[in-house]
């Protein structure tokens, strides 16, 4: 047992299924964790999509795990919508432009995003070994 006292209360359990409610009219977005080199995003999405002619175009990179429902997503030059379904995973490099053409309906979309900025060439390998996320 440790002897600090704070611990227990910084340590917490959180589903990432609980208090997601019954309408979600707009996209609901949680941030869940956050630092200057990351942030970490539950998203709940019911039927919304990206409006027409907009696109993300983000300064990060983003790693998305579907948790839970249906998504399609397009990304620019692709003539395909890539279908996302419960327990995919996908890396989006930082502006490559993409958008959201549709999420299940009546279903709750449960996403997490992870946005990152990737440390410069050379300092990730001699940190960890590793020469790629």
């Amino acid at each position: 047992m440790c002897g600090n006292s704070l611990w227990p209360r910084a340590v917490q359990i959180k589903n990432l299924f609980a208090d997601i409610s019954e309408l979600v009219p707009e996209e609901v977005i949680d941030i869940l964790l956050k630092t200057e080199n990351f942030r970490l995003e539950r998203i709940v999405s019911d039927g919304q999509a990206t409006p027409p002619g907009e696109w993300y175009d983000q300064e990060t990179h983003e790693w998305v795990l579907l948790l839970e429902g249906s998504a399609g997503l397009r990304f620019a030059g692709e003539p395909e919508i890539r279908v996302m379904r419960s327990g995919d995973a996908l890396h989006i490099p930082a502006h490559l432009r993409h958008r959201v053409e549709w999420t299940e309906s009546g279903v709750k979309t449960v996403w997490l995003a992870l946005h990152y900025l990737r440390e410069k060439k050379g300092e990730m390998e001699a940190k960890t070994g590793a020469t790629d996320l």
